[in-house]
């Protein structure tokens, strides 16, 4: 994993300080502690005291954004990625409480997430709340909350700490953008064919196999 550290420059107005993160909502920034001050107890306080799940940048608390359909759709994907993974004894897949400290300061949480056994230590699973590692493969399921501007930020730190791919899952326009580098990508359809590359080699997923779950209904 590259060594350093990431953090938001000087802001003198909220303004600035969502511009710095992407863009994103007000709502989104947690205010106490002060932004700029929060620290990784904090994040996980928060998350004992009240359930809510936070990502950290440059000791700023920003609330992660979710939804129902998004969980769902992540989960899919997981136990998928999970059934191939565990079959070859490659690593572990996380889910969408996995955090993980991709820099100093910075504490980033994908929805789904493949991390083979290389990377961790003693080639076991962490005990840690917030081990010091990067995934091999970042997924991240588009939510109403996301911009572009955070997600382009969220790439640039994913590839920065080490990942070597990310997947980018938009539910509404049932596509997966394949990135290979922050700002390289090859964006798939439905009716294509999503494939692991040189991180998962010989995996495959038809996404309207994926997608289709979403039209799932319960017998009438």
């Amino acid at each position: 994993m590259t060594a350093g550290t990431t953090s938001t420059t000087a802001f003198v107005t909220l303004a600035d300080l969502l511009e710095q993160l992407g863009g994103i909502a007000p709502a989104r920034v947690r205010f106490r502690p002060v932004p700029g001050a929060a620290t990784e107890e904090d994040m996980l306080a928060i998350h004992d005291r009240e359930g809510r799940l936070y990502e950290l940048a440059g000791g700023v608390l920003v609330e992660k954004a979710i939804g129902l359909r998004e969980s769902y759709l992540a989960i899919v994907l997981s136990t998928i990625l999970w059934n191939f993974v565990q079959l070859r004894n490659l690593g572990l897949v996380t889910g969408e409480a996995g955090m993980m400290r991709l820099m100093a300061g910075l504490v980033r949480i994908p929805d789904v997430a493949f991390i083979s056994w290389t990377r961790l230590p003693h080639q076991c699973v962490p005990t840690e709340p917030v081990p010091d590692l990067a995934p091999d493969l970042a997924v991240e399921v588009l939510s109403a909350g996301n911009t572009s501007g955070e997600m382009a930020r969220k790439r640039q730190e994913y590839f920065a700490a080490g990942v070597h791919l990310v997947w980018q899952v938009d539910p509404n326009a049932r596509t997966v953008e394949v990135f290979t580098a922050p700002e390289q990508s090859t964006v798939l359809h439905e009716a294509q064919t999503l494939t692991g590359g040189t991180v998962l080699p010989g995996f495959t997923l038809p996404l309207q196999e994926l997608f289709s779950k979403l039209d799932r209904r319960g017998e009438r």
